[in-house]
């Protein structure tokens, strides 16, 4: 539902999250894909907010700019360092003293990946980052100069998303279901599922809360294999999950590493008073009419 206490604007608006972003928020929202704004270009950045500042100056509520912009290539990352860190180091970046120079409040959604994936045990935001690939690493210098630049932004880690738009894991298994007999998925990779609608909900809460700024973690609760939920898909679809076939990750080498365990613990986001995120079975479950699978 539309909430007045906020003057929103979003960036990759056309994105998976960024989608969902504005379908929670309502109508009263500003959306910015790609084509709209290149966030990586600092002038423009502070040109568009600027004129979003004066166009919505006499409107009441809070300004909140939800990044939701990012290079999501983990693969590609690996030999394109130099182009991933400008949009997951550099633009926020733009975007944190854009935001600043307005009054606005930015909201800037960050991974999982910026940890080992060594642990036993949800990483907690006091827990020290150890991103082992690129796109770990790009992703950690954004939040390093969102918060560097401005303390009372938050960000907020996630992983494991997926949603109507775009491609991701969940549309993948569905397709995959109808053009094979088994599929094999990784099960030595554990984390949350999470459902962009979900995640854009929590988002948007703490927005109108406006706890302390900092780092914040909001997953779907609990944690599986993608093994798991490739089986969790199936059984949505009415398919036998025993087609689903258990193998490891040096079964499917990878350019970038991928973290073994990257449970994300919510303990800051609940002592902030904010709603923590339904289990993950069952936000997939109510997320399966949303999706297009086709």
């Amino acid at each position: 539902m539309p909430d007045a206490a906020l003057r929103a604007l979003v960036t990759g608006a056309g994105g998976q999250l960024g989608t969902d972003l504005l379908g929670v928020l309502g109508p009263g929202a500003r959306g910015l894909t790609r084509a709209d704004l290149d966030v990586t270009d600092g002038a423009a950045v502070r040109a568009v907010l600027g004129d979003w500042a004066l166009a919505t100056r006499d409107l009441p509520g809070r300004r909140v700019v939800f990044n939701a912009a990012a290079w999501t290539n983990v693969d590609g990352a690996e030999t394109d360092e130099e182009g991933a860190y400008a949009a997951n180091a550099a633009a926020p970046a733009h975007l944190a003293v854009a935001a600043e120079a307005i009054g606005a409040v930015l909201v800037h959604v960050s991974t999982d990946y910026v940890f080992a994936g060594d642990a036993t045990e949800p990483y907690d935001v006091t827990d020290a980052p150890a991103p082992r690939s690129a796109y770990g690493r790009t992703k950690l210098a954004g939040e390093s100069a969102v918060l560097a630049t401005s303390p009372s932004s938050y960000v907020v880690r996630t992983a494991w998303v997926y949603g109507a738009t775009g491609g991701n894991f969940v549309k993948t298994m569905a397709r995959l279901e109808r053009e094979r007999d088994t599929v094999s998925v990784v099960d030595d990779q554990r984390g949350s599922p999470t459902w962009s609608r979900d995640l854009a909900a929590g988002l948007v809460e703490l927005a109108r809360v406006a706890p302390p700024g900092g780092v914040y973690h909001l997953t779907n609760g609990g944690d599986c294999t993608w093994y798991d939920l490739a089986r969790a898909v199936f059984e949505e679809l009415g398919a036998d999950p025993a087609r689903v076939l258990p193998c490891t990750t040096a079964d499917f080498p990878r350019p970038a590493p991928r973290p073994a365990y990257s449970v994300l613990s919510d303990r800051a986001w609940r002592a902030a008073g904010l709603t923590p995120l339904r289990p993950w079975r069952d936000a997939l479950r109510a997320a399966f009419p949303a999706l297009t699978l086709q």
